[in-house]
């Protein structure tokens, strides 16, 4: 599944958040050098460990949290961005979940995820549309339209880049990359139409989402990361916006684990 996780949309009624906003080549710069630099510590931890993050904890802490997801809960966290990067007219959004799936094994799990065409049954309302356009081998491209409504709606069709990386046979990993994001304008009606790619309203210009994937304890634990940019927040109006920024992240990434493991464990005839 593409991360939703990050679809920090901040658009209040009566407050002046539509308005276009250019995406501009410095805040691009800005997270693809952040990008860069979280991807070159995931690829220490997958090569040296810890494959999931919990398992970097204390042995008391992982003790606490494993207990926590055989019971069911999501767990998630907002992982603190550098003090040395700066994003101008831009935000950066990094947040990390987990869930523990029952009873099933890495093969089911890895191809309920990879099940594009039929993502939008288990994931409404927040995927609206899903396609899969074109796979080869462990390579996919995707098509999804994602919704997502706090006070307003906003729909949004987003392209991604998806590879998948076999690592052993308990343990994998995805990466999806978004290659286009449009905003979508009267979604639904005759004059439905896009707004002008990097030139729209902000609510999000990129989004980089990280499974990992591994079997153990009778079923699937699974990690979803996910790195989001979007506008930054207009002066004045923190205390209204922030709110939004930093909780519809969080709600994402809880919805898309939930909706997994609810998925899996029990699936519908």
């Amino acid at each position: 599944m593409i991360g939703l996780a990050a679809l920090a949309v901040f658009a209040i009624r009566g407050v002046p958040l539509s308005a276009a906003e250019q995406l501009r080549s410095d805040t691009v710069k800005a997270f693809n050098t952040y990008v860069e630099q979280r991807e070159k510590q995931m690829a220490q931890e997958l090569s040296a460990g810890p494959f999931l993050q919990i398992d970097g904890f204390t042995a008391v802490e992982r003790k606490k949290d494993y207990g926590l997801l055989k019971k069911g809960e999501v767990m998630t966290e907002r992982m603190p961005l550098s003090e040395q990067i700066t994003v101008p007219h831009g935000l950066i959004h990094h947040w990390i979940g987990m869930v523990f799936i029952p009873g099933v094994s890495l093969a089911r799990t890895l191809q309920f995820v990879q099940d594009y065409n039929n993502q939008y049954k288990f994931y409404a309302p927040d995927v609206q549309r899903s396609r899969l356009v074109q796979r080869n081998g462990n390579d996919f491209t995707v098509f999804l339209r994602l919704r997502k409504s706090k006070i307003i709606t906003v729909i949004l069709d987003t392209d991604y880049d998806v590879k998948y990386v076999p690592i052993s046979g308990d343990r994998a990993a995805s990466y999806s990359y978004s290659t286009r994001i449009a905003e979508v304008e009267n979604a639904g009606k005759p004059n439905e139409s896009d707004k002008p790619v990097g030139n729209d309203s902000g609510f999000m210009w990129r989004l980089n989402s990280y499974w990992r994937f591994l079997q153990r304890d009778g079923g699937v634990y699974v990690q979803l990361e996910a790195i989001s940019l979007t506008r930054d927040i207009p002066v004045g109006l923190g205390w209204l916006v922030r709110p939004f920024v930093t909780s519809i992240p969080r709600e994402s990434i809880e919805f898309t684990l939930n909706r997994t493991r609810d998925a899996l464990v029990d699936p519908k005839p």
